[in-house]
């Protein structure tokens, strides 16, 4: 009889005594339970044989006693720089995260460098004697020195100054937004003044210009041959209202005789920039283009005056493309403007439109789902979900 709560107490004992005997009679046995397995694709994969050694795989790592032993952290670090520089099979964490920069195509004027050894005599022999000059030493010693500005200045544009201006060109997306990344030194140094009732305003090569102060045509000069002929381009490639990738032409002259911008033929009278309002500081370019003969402008050729934005659409780059065999860019000079109050004149007056307004939408602030018993919050945590658009003093 196993009924009962008796007959259940005889019932488990019979089955401990079952299984002390199974683990008795036959201890080699083991009670297999079920086991759930979990397969993938990495069980299919077939591991290759690496393709060289791998490092630091004739290290014995059961006897590291027998290692060589670096006296000093900095012969280990001088190792270790020698170690680095030599070649290996696998891709390096560098390799992996740092794309290899795409060669860059230059489209300027060819130049040939003078020697390096022969710059560097040339400085010896100028060290020298100012070091033998007594007048210079004694003006040093009593503070008197003036240093010649101009002639620092005209040695800079000669040697290192073209290399820098590219270098700031680059930086300020110049070439990758006229030339689709293709770039050129700019040899020639185009000197740009706008004058304005009481003082100028220079141009250089990032500065600021208010629309006011770039109302009238500006004073270009540049260092040019008798019978050589240049083209002169001024864009904004940030000011246009409907098309992101193309530009707004402010001037362009053509079959410009030496530096004579006045003798050039007005392929696209000057117009002052109009950089709308709520878009920030614009770029407005100023390209020198040298040509190898006469150019032929009848099909890029605007009216005059040209007050429609849709006939001054224009785009750099297919320009170049167009007379690439005869044009080659020389030099550049740009200055950034932002809006003021001669640009409401402009659209007004000069376009006969109404002058576009931008405006950046903030996003609304982004608050948690209230929580019923906000432990741990701020004393004004009911502000945040408050019905009304009253100010919470604060942001939180």
């Amino acid at each position: 009889d196993t009924g009962g709560p008796r007959g259940g107490g005889k019932m488990a004992a019979l089955v401990r005594v079952r299984r002390a005997l199974q683990c008795a009679l036959f201890p080699f046995l083991k009670v297999v339970e079920p086991v759930r397995t979990v397969t993938s694709t990495a069980v299919l994969f077939k591991r290759t044989a690496p393709q060289g050694p791998l490092p630091n795989e004739d290290i014995d790592v059961t006897d590291l006693e027998s290692l060589e032993k670096y006296r000093s952290y900095a012969r280990y670090l001088q190792v270790a720089e020698k170690k680095s520089k030599q070649p290996t099979w696998w891709r390096t964490y560098k390799q992996y995260t740092q794309e290899p920069t795409p060669e860059k195509i230059d489209i300027g004027l060819p130049h040939f460098r003078t020697s390096r050894r022969k710059e560097l005599k040339e400085r010896r022999h100028i060290l020298k004697a100012n070091r033998n000059n007594s007048d210079l030493e004694r003006a040093s010693r009593h503070r008197t020195l003036l240093i010649p500005l101009d002639e620092v200045k005209a040695e800079w544009e000669k040697t290192n100054g073209p290399y820098n201006l590219r270098t700031i060109g680059e930086h300020y997306g110049i070439y990758r937004d006229l030339f689709n990344g293709a770039t050129f030194i700019p040899r020639v140094m185009l000197r740009v003044q706008y004058e304005c009732e009481d003082y100028a305003t220079p141009v250089y090569h990032g500065n600021v210009v208010t629309p006011t102060e770039a109302a009238e045509v500006p004073n270009v000069s540049f260092e040019a041959e008798e019978n050589s002929l240049w083209t002169l381009l001024f864009t904004n490639p940030d000011g246009h209202l409907r098309e992101n990738e193309s530009e707004y032409v402010h001037w362009l002259v053509g079959n410009i005789p030496g530096n004579a911008i006045s003798k050039g033929e007005q392929v696209c009278h000057y117009f002052p920039p109009f950089p709308a309002k709520g878009t920030g500081y614009h770029r407005c370019i100023f390209i020198l283009f040298k040509q190898d003969e006469a150019i032929n402008f009848e099909e890029d050729s605007r009216p005059n005056p040209c007050l429609s934005l849709k006939m001054r659409t224009f785009k750099t780059f297919d320009f170049y493309k167009k007379y690439q065999d005869v044009l080659t860019p020389a030099g550049m000079a740009f200055f950034q403007s932002c809006w003021d109050e001669s640009v409401t004149h402009t659209f007004h007056n000069l376009l006969d439109m109404k002058e576009p307004i931008f405006e950046y939408e903030f996003p609304p602030a982004y608050h948690p789902p209230q929580k019923k018993y906000p432990h741990g919050q701020p004393l004004r945590y009911l502000d945040r979900y408050r019905d009304s658009h009253e100010p919470t003093y604060g942001i939180y």
